[in-house]
């Protein structure tokens, strides 16, 4: 039957509205089936939409699923900080003072509330270490490179798919003009380092076309495994702010900082709608 529920539309990684990555959260998303949910994801044609269940863990303070136009994503990170966001805002009970337990497909993910900046534990990476020569090739033509240019193709898999090619410099991502034919089956990410001084350390792009996303503005999964593998690698500190977007004109900066407790993705959060849709 088709009811009003509690709607928003934030914008994920940014204090400045219309820069960062917008994401659509149905606040009372109980009793929509699968088919109702992507029919709702593929209207509002942005990367991601949420959808807030209650949860089924008891440790968990609310339930998500989340939808791109393409289909169903376990885990995904602009949707988390967005979701979470919404669901402090329209009231939502917290279990824990400061933190908040988001139930989703890969399980359980904590994000904690730093002042007005939300952050994410990043998930232990499902898939490591480098691809093979099959799949580096096709990266490769993907990206339209040299293969000299390829400084590392690894596997940053968190649950999306994550597969991520570093490259010798921001600039050089920046300059990607990608063959989504080629990289069809493909989830990549690029990453290259700014100059010394620089505001961020990091650009970051993101491609999916897969699932109808051919170039996400910001993207926190990949950030998520990026972190991990840099940071394991020693290619990047305990703290540093990558920048993602610019090739869309959006300027996203996320924030990433390891701890005692693990590796926090962090971000703003910008409310732009809130009210009412009819599901």
């Amino acid at each position: 039957m088709t009811e009003l529920r509690r709607f928003a539309q934030v914008d994920v990684f940014t204090a400045v509205p219309l820069k960062g990555n917008a994401l659509a959260v149905v606040i009372d998303g109980g009793g929509l089936s699968d088919e109702e949910m992507a029919a709702f994801a593929r209207w509002t044609n942005l990367s991601e939409t949420t959808f807030l269940l209650p949860p089924t863990d008891p440790a968990a303070d609310y339930r998500v699923r989340i939808f791109t136009p393409g289909g169903e994503l376990p885990f995904a990170g602009h949707p988390t900080l967005g979701s979470a966001h919404a669901f402090l805002a329209s009231g939502g009970d917290v279990k824990k003072s400061g933190e908040v337990v988001q139930q989703c497909a890969i399980g359980l993910v904590r994000v904690k509330r730093e002042g007005a900046r939300l952050a994410f534990a990043a998930p232990p990476l499902k898939r490591s270490g480098p691809v093979d020569a099959t799949e580096r090739a096709q990266a490769i033509a993907a990206l339209r490179i040299a293969p000299e240019s390829l400084l590392d193709l690894v596997w940053c898999d968190n649950g999306p798919g994550w597969m991520a090619a570093r490259l010798a410099d921001a600039a050089s991502v920046l300059a990607l003009q990608p063959d989504f034919i080629a990289m069809q089956g493909l989830k990549l990410g690029v990453v290259g380092a700014h100059p010394a001084g620089s505001e961020c350390q990091f650009e970051v792009r993101a491609f999916v076309p897969d699932l109808g996303i051919p170039e996400d503005p910001v993207t926190g999964s990949l950030n998520a495994g990026l972190a991990l593998w840099l940071q394991e690698a020693g290619l990047a500190g305990d703290s540093y702010v990558a920048a993602q977007g610019a090739a869309l004109g959006r300027a996203g900066r996320v924030h990433v900082k390891r701890d005692a407790e693990g590796t926090w993705i962090g971000g703003d959060v910008t409310p732009l709608i809130h009210g009412q849709v009819r599901l």
